[in-house]
Formats: C-alpha cells, sequence, structure tokens
C-alpha cells in the first residue's frame, strides 16, 4: 500500500522530524513496513470506530498512533499523529 500524507500531518512530521531523531526513525520505519505489508503484526493495524469509523490506526510506538483513511485499494492517507488519546480525541 502506498502511504500519502495530508498537508497537516506532513507539518506535524516536519516539526518531529526536527526535533526527535529517534521518533522520526521509527515512524520511518513504521512507514517501509506499512507500505511493505500494511498488516504487519508490529503495526497492530486496526479499523477504528465511532466517530472515526472510517479510519484504521498502526502503532508507532506503545504510546504513539498514527490514523489513516484508505483512498483505494492500494492507497492510504495519513491524517493524523499523536498519542492514543490525542489521536483518538478522548
Amino acid at each position: 500500500m502506498i502511504a500519502k500524507f495530508s498537508p497537516q500531518l506532513q507539518k506535524e512530521l516536519e516539526k518531529i522530524y526536527q526535533k526527535e531523531k529517534k521518533l522520526s526513525d521509527r515512524i520511518e520505519k513504521q512507514i517501509e513496513l506499512f507500505e511493505e505489508n500494511s498488516k504487519h503484526p508490529s503495526l497492530r493495524t486496526h479499523k477504528l470506530s465511532g466517530n472515526l469509523k472510517d479510519m484504521w490506526s498502526i502503532s508507532v510506538t506503545s504510546s504513539m498512533r498514527m490514523i489513516y483513511m484508505k483512498l483505494d485499494e492500494d492507497n492510504a492517507l495519513f491524517v493524523k499523529i499523536g498519542t492514543h488519546d490525542e489521536v483518538y480525541e478522548k
């Protein structure tokens, strides 16, 4: 699956890449893994429910998530990154 990023998420990622090298490396690794196999066990990919019912989530770290929507069978648009509570708006 090809990963694309919303303009808002691109800005967030740029901030992270400038400040947090270790997290940046982990994000890159997880995105590469996602593009190779979007259901790889370490991503813990799962469909969301409620207000986010059309979205999916992958794990970047134990506390960091990235939210995406499927554009079609081959493309995904990532729209959010943050802690569990931040991305699920709790």
